[in-house]
């Protein structure tokens, strides 16, 4: 996927000059947590939620002490006030946001959210915005997962065969690692030494096309004391 794929589009947008009042009302009408600041077609920034938390108007400006205050100096003192107390949004929008372009991949997409510890993604066409990729766009993404179009070779061996693959290529496979298939149900056999690897595996054949349950009958071994432990299915039908 790409981002032209998920993306928002007719992104509601404002300019350095609307007001924090104005603003605030636009992203409650709208139910959206940020808007792309955009003058004479040019994007110049990017106000959010975040932005409106430490106002003078609610009582939640900054309070520093005396001692950071002289460490910061003047000039961070009067940055601060002029975004707890500007009246527009270029005084506490974020300037020269990180944007994406409409072909961007999904994992390119992901990976500047987590790295930037960002929300949201202008798309640009040139200099211009033609949308807008959020981590509920993302969400989205993955629930529309649930109706692709079913894989024609998704029959018992192909399973299998895709499983067994996958299993091969990790570091936490299972000792022993056997699977059955029959009908879209999996059963999993081997020897796990860790919860992780379980939870992994268990996974890796649930992503598989066409598994319709998976059957956990996997072992555990602590690699220290050589304790073991049955497969929580087979202690749940011994009990």
């Amino acid at each position: 996927m790409r981002a032209h794929q998920i993306m928002t589009k007719n992104v509601v947008t404002v300019t350095p000059r609307t007001s924090i009042e104005e603003a605030a009302n636009i992203m409650l009408r709208n139910h959206i947590s940020g808007l792309p600041v955009v003058d004479d077609g040019k994007l110049t920034g990017i106000v959010s939620e975040s932005d409106f938390l430490r106002r003078g108007e609610i009582g939640t400006g900054r309070k520093r002490s005396a001692v950071l205050r002289f460490l910061l100096g003047p000039g961070h003192a009067a940055a601060d006030f002029v975004h707890e107390r500007g009246r527009k949004i270029e005084d506490v929008m974020t300037l020269e946001p990180v944007t994406v372009e409409e072909q961007t991949p999904l994992e390119e997409l992901v990976h500047l959210m987590e790295k930037r510890n960002i929300k949201r993604l202008p798309v640009m066409r040139g200099k211009d915005v033609v949308g807008i990729v959020t981590r509920s766009n993302l969400l989205q993404a993955v629930a529309s997962l649930a109706h692709e179009i079913p894989d024609p070779t998704a029959d018992d061996d192909h399973i299998r065969d895709r499983i067994l693959q996958q299993i091969d290529a990790v570091s936490w496979r299972p000792i022993g690692f056997e699977v059955t298939v029959r009908n879209g149900v999996v059963h999993l056999h081997g020897i796990v030494t860790s919860d992780h690897a379980r939870e992994a595996t268990i996974v890796a054949a649930e992503n598989a096309a066409g598994v319709r349950k998976v059957h956990d009958h996997l072992c555990f071994v602590d690699t220290y004391t050589g304790f073991y432990v049955e497969s929580p299915e087979h202690m749940k039908a011994a009990g």
